[in-house]
């Protein structure tokens, strides 16, 4: 069982940027890729980013591509998403995923485990 925690949302206007993070709970969190998806209201939940166990491979949607950034601690349990020149149509709940696998290569990840989510608001 992995537990995820996600942290760093709130209000930012746009052009700013945020940081969020997740802790995870458990030993064996460097054999998991992680991600993050995000679900605006009204929406289906999509696809942000991914990284790989060992951080070297990395993935993104293409319309955060060049603005955001998925990074990784293993030693600390906690992956990261850094979010720059944030637009009004990245507004949504953003969540924290891992799946158990340890692929040199990263795409669009199948969790496993989810987070419970970390509301991020762009005001234009």
């Amino acid at each position: 069982q992995v537990q995820l925690v996600e942290s760093g949302g709130g209000l930012v206007q746009a052009g700013g940027s945020l940081r969020l993070s997740c802790a995870a709970s458990g030993r064996t969190f460097k054999y998991y890729s992680m991600g993050w998806f995000r679900q605006a209201p009204g929406k289906e939940r999509e696809f942000v980013a991914a990284i790989n166990w060992s951080g070297g491979s990395t993935a993104y949607v293409g319309s955060v591509k060049g603005r955001f950034t998925i990074s990784r601690d293993n030693a600390k349990n906690t992956v990261s998403l850094q979010m720059n020149s944030l637009k009004p149509e990245d507004t949504a709940v953003y969540y924290c995923a891992s799946q158990q696998v340890t692929t040199p290569t990263v795409g669009v990840i199948r969790p496993d485990y989810w987070g419970q989510g970390t509301q991020v608001t762009v005001s234009s």
